[in-house]
């Protein structure tokens, strides 16, 4: 990695949400290894972490306001806001309930708008302004028993484009990145609880032309490229990172 490359995040402040583990861990510490000075946004931080971090709950109003104004007093800026923080659901639409569906919107999109709009006021002052949205490869390919995840996911690619739209005359650059199945520990949990973990763990990587499960740092490394000043002209993006799921028929 060279000097300028490591440095491209010199001066900049950047929050993830959900960044205690997982992607969001993996695209704090990069962003950090890069220059920026991260705060990790998590309904409960790292205790052992290396980087600061601050506890929040993305469906509480008064937690992001709180979160916003606690980066606002330590730094007096943010620049790069990750809306990483979501959860999953398994089922079709005979099988999550009413509160389920519920509170998967609330996190995985309505919680990306609300951070989004309490950390406006500080992206609106900053040149290099960004928001990287985490949505899915199932927000573009129909998977089996992922109605309600799946139904957020589109919505988050959604709401990246109008959001895009919205800001980008006021010099705020939105896009999101679409993971494929991903080695994080949501995937660990769905295959201690399936009937066959080892013929499930199987199927997840067969799926996918590369024929392995996509990485939190390769998701880390899109955002980052994504956030990155070097990347200015790009906004209303959805970049892909699924091995080969949402594009390639190899079989």
């Amino acid at each position: 990695m060279t000097g300028a490359r490591a440095a491209e995040f010199d001066g900049l402040v950047a929050a993830v949400t959900g960044a205690a583990s997982g992607i969001g861990a993996a695209t704090a510490a990069l962003l950090a290894e890069r220059g920026a000075t991260v705060v990790v946004l998590d309904r409960t931080p790292p205790t052992d972490g290396d980087l600061p971090s601050v506890a929040c709950d993305i469906t509480d109003d008064t937690q992001i306001d709180a979160a916003v104004a606690e980066i606002e007093g330590r730094y007096g800026r943010l620049d790069i806001l990750v809306n990483n923080a979501g959860i999953g659901a398994q089922g079709d639409v005979s099988v999550n309930d009413r509160a389920e569906w519920h509170r998967a919107l609330d996190v995985n999109v309505v919680g990306a708008a609300r951070m989004t709009a309490a950390a406006l006021p500080l992206l609106r002052a900053s040149d290099h302004a960004a928001v990287v949205n985490v949505g899915s490869v199932v927000a573009a390919v129909g998977v089996r028993n992922r109605a309600l995840y799946s139904a957020t996911k589109g919505a988050v690619q959604a709401l990246t484009l109008a959001m895009a739209a919205d800001h980008v005359g006021e010099g705020i650059r939105v896009n999101c990145v679409m993971p494929g199945t991903a080695d994080t520990p949501w995937i660990g949990r769905l295959l201690a609880t399936a009937d066959d973990p080892d013929a499930e763990a199987t199927a997840l990587r067969a799926r996918q032309p590369l024929g392995r499960l996509v990485t939190a740092d390769e998701v880390a490394n899109a955002i980052a490229y994504l956030a990155s000043p070097l990347a200015a002209s790009t906004t209303g993006t959805v970049l892909a990172v699924d091995g080969g799921m949402g594009s390639l028929r190899v079989g």
